[in-house]
């Protein structure tokens, strides 16, 4: 074989293996979504651990290089890199019971998943690239053109790598097809470099049967996802029901769950915070405006509260602005959603907003999120004055928020935020925890009246929920330490770091 040869085989293999590792943190990231989420700390931590495997491969690589490593090394560190990331599927079914049964934040659980899984992989092929530039150069005496062209082909294969598994990958065959792909193709890529190690060949070969054997007999090929999605891991859930009540299904997106839907009875609200959204409007408004009212919804999830008014109120106007198409798809197919009582629009809730430029409505609600947190845009002084100039002069704003109990400083910030464009702002819950934990609140704005001190449901379940406005204010972080949000300065994980960093996130 010619050193020319080599040299593109070389330069080949480099573009290939940093490819399969940029693959492999975008599949890491969908892997992990139904165990914590995916956040700006999780992909932080997932960016963080990848890195410091890749660095620690660098240097081996180079160090081994030194001491006369050559391809046989080679493509025995390709072959092992890729029965590690096959065995991801594997350790996961071992992994993710034994840490959901612990008492870790989201945050050490990222820390725990993805360093066991993913570290050695990233590792690995850190090795590649040191140790056949280090073999490219002992082939020509071009050593700036050789160090040079094999770093440049190392960034484009991450490029390409991160490029194909975010626009296209994931998206037409999910994420274990992918991994299972990026294993094997690893695995080839060692092949040239071993046709002479038949021992070493021999050794990959039932190293990889007894990890596809265990990974089948252990169902780690099992998609726990009903639809991936090019934002979510999307299930649907048989959720169990009294006698007598019927039977209901909730949808979950990545780990949290998005809404709850009574399958024969539309009207029956089985979420607090939904029931209370509804009941806050049935106070607000006469049951005659209601009847034709039109209202907005950012975020449709389950569309529980959207598919609720539609079978109370048949002639009021209902806009839902969905980002995901398979969210609603999923919720006509499995959640008993009729798309055609309601105007869907598959964009973000802030665009479509802007897209509505004569359009005014009664009421509007913000029901969206990413992982356990808000898109950071759609809760800043600018979003509201938005939202302000899309309501009718006595209309009713309303959104949700997890935040920690009794602290809620996102919940605060939120208020502080509001106020600026609001005359009249109410914090609700539906109870009063004994002790600290992650808890939906419920926040009212309007123009127009005060809310009651409690209030008291009209219709399905007989609850009653809390107005903790004024207690709230005056409790743990005062509201004057806590920003404005801004849309260049919306700090919500730092706000939400009481369940990141601590256990009530879970």
């Amino acid at each position: 074989m010619t050193h020319s040869i080599r040299l593109y085989g070389y330069g080949l293999t480099i573009f290939l293996s940093s490819a399969a590792l940029m693959i492999l943190e975008i599949v890491a990231a969908r892997l992990l979504a139904p165990y914590v989420g995916v956040s700006l700390y999780t992909w932080t931590t997932l960016i963080g651990v990848i890195l410091a495997g890749l660095a620690l491969g660098n240097w081996i690589g180079g160090v081994w290089a030194d001491r006369a490593a050559g391809v046989r090394e080679a493509g025995l560190t390709l072959g092992l890199s890729g029965l590690l990331s096959l065995a991801t599927l594997l350790l996961l079914t071992w992994l993710a019971p034994r840490l959901q049964q612990q008492p870790l934040s989201l945050i050490a659980a990222a820390f725990l998943y993805v360093g066991t899984l993913f570290f050695l992989p990233a590792l690995l092929l850190g090795i590649i690239t040191p140790l056949l530039t280090t073999l490219s150069l002992r082939l020509s005496s071009q050593t700036g053109h050789i160090l040079g062209a094999m770093h440049a082909l190392a960034a484009l294969g991450s490029i390409t790598g991160t490029f194909a598994a975010g626009y296209w990958l994931v998206q037409y065959f999910g994420t274990r097809a992918l991994l299972i792909a990026t294993s094997a193709a690893l695995l080839l890529l060692s092949l040239p470099f071993l046709h002479r190690a038949h021992k070493t060949l021999l050794s990959l070969l039932l190293l990889l049967l007894f990890i596809v054997g265990l990974t089948e007999w252990r169902d780690g090929y099992a998609n726990p996802c009903d639809r991936e999605s090019s934002y979510f891991c999307i299930r649907v859930v048989d959720e169990p029901l009294p006698p007598g009540l019927g039977t209901a299904r909730g949808m979950i997106l990545d780990h949290l769950a998005h809404g709850t839907n009574h399958r024969q009875d539309p009207t029956l609200l089985l979420a607090p915070y939904v029931q209370l959204m509804d009941e806050l409007v049935t106070y607000h408004f006469p049951a005659a405006q209601r009847a034709t009212m039109r209202w907005f919804f950012a975020g449709g999830g389950a569309y529980t509260l959207p598919r609720a008014v539609s079978a109370t109120e048949p002639l009021a106007e209902i806009y839902v602005a969905e980002l995901d198409p398979q969210v609603t798809q999923v919720a006509i197919e499995k959640m008993d959603l009729d798309p055609r009582a309601m105007h869907i629009e598959h964009s973000d809730a802030r665009l479509a907003l802007l897209r509505h430029p004569n359009d005014h409505f009664s009421v509007i609600i913000g029901d969206v999120f990413h992982d356990i947190a808000i898109p950071y845009h759609l809760i800043t002084k600018e979003f509201f004055e938005l939202v302000k100039t899309k309501l009718t002069p006595d209309g009713l704003y309303l959104m949700n928020v997890v935040d920690a109990f009794p602290d809620p400083r996102l919940v605060k910030s939120l208020l502080n935020t509001l106020s600026s464009q609001f005359r009249y702002l109410d914090v609700w819950l539906d109870e009063i925890p004994a002790q600290p934990q992650r808890m939906t609140y419920v926040i009212s704005a309007s123009l127009g009246h005060a809310a009651p001190d409690t209030l008291q449901a009209q219709r399905g379940f007989n609850r009653q929920w809390l107005n903790i406005t004024e207690p709230l204010q005056q409790s743990a972080t005062p509201l004057t330490s806590l920003p404005r949000l801004r849309d260049n300065y919306a700090p919500v994980d730092r706000l939400l770091s009481d369940l990141w960093f601590g256990d009530l996130g879970v």
